[in-house]
């Protein structure tokens, strides 16, 4: 399922690298949790996540060749990832502060509050054609012709799903942080959820526009 060692050392290394350089995903991640705190950032790390790893299942069976002969394909699935993220955006800039919603099923809120986190970290992770493609072309470079290939680039993908889930819990602890002081200089979550609104608006155009050249 491995390639041999060195391979997989070099792997490991790169994909370090990779997932400590900020991109598209810790920008979302980040967002999330300055708005929100540090319980939707990691539901965004675990949905970002798994959207990765049902991306890098789809290059591993074919997906990536579907959008290197399809430009159709791939402008729609980046469109509507584009269209998503923008979509994201607007709604935070119209919510109300947590503080100020009151409702006798306060209690209930932050369980579905969480549930809709992970589901938007998922849809925005999955809906990138590029993090498709980034796999279909990273992974091939460590791979062992010897070794069952659908097995490896699979097993390859969770490592570096993995690696950056852990690299994304590093930037979500770090912006809860920074999140706190902003919410204690303002003491409105309405700044916070601006500043998110505005960054996921900002990403959808870049996007849209193909600026984003790397999945993260």
């Amino acid at each position: 399922m491995f390639p041999a060692t060195p391979l997989l050392l070099a792997f490991i290394g790169a994909s370090l690298l990779l997932a400590l350089t900020p991109g598209p995903a810790v920008v979302y991640i980040v967002a999330r949790t300055v708005a929100q705190g540090r319980a939707s950032g990691m539901a965004s790390v675990l949905g970002v996540a798994l959207g990765n790893l049902a991306n890098a299942a789809g290059a591993a069976l074919g997906l990536a060749a579907l959008f290197a002969v399809s430009a159709t394909a791939f402008a729609i699935v980046k469109w509507a990832g584009a269209a998503y993220l923008v979509y994201l955006g607007v709604r935070m800039w119209l919510a109300r502060p947590a503080a100020l919603d009151a409702a006798p099923a306060a209690h209930l809120r932050p369980l579905r509050s969480l549930r809709r986190v992970f589901r938007d970290g998922f849809v925005v992770a999955l809906l990138n054609p590029k993090t498709t493609l980034f796999f279909a072309a990273f992974l091939p470079q460590f791979l062992d012709s010897h070794v069952n290939l659908l097995a490896q680039t699979l097993a390859l993908a969770s490592i570096f799903v993995g690696i950056a889930g852990c690299t994304d819990v590093m930037y979500v602890l770090m912006a809860n942080l920074v999140a706190g002081r902003l919410r204690g200089a303002t003491k409105k979550a309405v700044w916070a959820n601006r500043l998110a609104g505005t960054s996921f608006i900002g990403l959808g155009v870049l996007t849209a526009m193909g600026s984003a050249s790397r999945p993260r």
